[in-house]
């Protein structure tokens, strides 16, 4: 194995069963939230003024980490099994335009940009937040939102096309019925769809309200409305979770079903499972459950020579056995 496929294999690239790996991976979610619990910490003047050089040496060991892991991913992108990535230098570069690839970027990025741009130490303290946005990269939770979000984007679109037509809309309409009685609270449209917003999300702060009897009622129909617009994005994303779920089983059902064609699981075909298991986020128990339920079906036997299915015999596949044939006279 190349140094750069080796490389590539620790990063988590493939092998996730692989103890090194689950030791990196570990040790940078580790190290990701020590650095968010750090920037807290040192946003509190006290902690800062007495431990301000510990803090500082702790973001330097950080982003010295972040920064060789960021260019090593890079580096070992075109390890990657999709034809996307296989150019040396075109295949990096779509690499580096990637969400994970952007996070890691961003994780290291406020600390070089303070050594070229002017910036004020409390920003650079709130942009090394950023670095908690690196933990999507080992979040199945937020791999599964991602899909969602895809697979759900004319959906969702459509419910923000409409919520935008009605913001603009109802503090349109507030802004000619209030704009006479209230110049001062609501002086010009833009404010009226501030209202809008707060009414239509049901938060309702209470710093923008309505006085005239018509703009209480238009006020009532706005709350009433949102509370329909804000369940339906609600609705839609439940329903994507599930079809997520759903699709995922039935994916890793199919797979563990031809796995267990002859019978029996095989090293490679366990190791393919669990890989799979791992990248769909699924839970052991889940996993089990699914590949017990495969394993009790009857399956009919295949001839040995041709493949075809012999008549007659029924061969009952049980895991990590065998399969044993049994003649089932007419």
């Amino acid at each position: 194995m190349s140094t750069r496929r080796l490389l590539h294999h620790m990063l988590g690239g493939e092998g996730h069963d692989d103890l090194r790996v689950k030791l990196i991976d570990g040790a940078l979610i580790a190290l990701i939230v020590l650095n968010i619990f750090a920037v807290i910490l040192e946003s509190v003047p006290t902690l800062s003024m007495a431990h301000g050089p510990v803090f500082h040496a702790f973001d330097l060991f950080s982003v010295g980490v972040f920064t060789v892991e960021y260019v090593l991913r890079v580096w070992t992108a075109v390890e990657l099994n999709h034809d996307r990535y296989q150019h040396p230098l075109w295949g990096r570069l779509r690499y580096m335009a990637t969400p994970l690839a952007l996070v890691d970027l961003l994780a290291i990025l406020p600390f070089f940009l303070g050594y070229f741009v002017e910036l004020d130490l409390r920003t650079l303290r709130v942009l090394r937040l950023l670095r908690i946005f690196k933990l999507t990269r080992y979040s199945s939770a937020m791999h599964m939102l991602a899909a969602v979000l895809r697979q759900e984007a004319r959906a969702v679109g459509a419910i923000l096309f409409i919520m935008i037509v009605m913001v603009v809309f109802m503090g349109s309409v507030m802004y000619l019925i209030e704009h006479p009685t209230q110049p001062d609270v609501f002086p010009d449209i833009p404010t009226s769809m501030w209202w809008a917003v707060v009414t239509l999300t049901t938060l309702g702060y209470g710093d923008v309200t309505p006085v005239t009897s018509l703009g209480r009622l238009l006020g009532g129909i706005t709350a009433v409305a949102g509370i329909g617009m804000v369940a339906l994005p609600s609705g839609i994303l439940a329903s994507g979770f599930s079809e997520q779920l759903r699709q995922r089983r039935a994916e890793y059902s199919q797979k563990a079903a031809k796995a267990l064609s002859d019978g029996h699981l095989s090293k490679a075909e366990r190791f393919a499972l669990e890989e799979m298991r791992l990248e769909l986020g699924m839970s052991e128990e889940e996993a089990k459950s699914i590949l017990s339920q495969l394993a009790k079906q009857p399956k009919e036997a295949n001839c040995p020579h041709c493949g075809h299915a012999l008549k007659g015999y029924i061969a009952y596949s049980r895991r990590n056995e065998d399969v044993k044939p049994a003649n089932i006279p007419d």
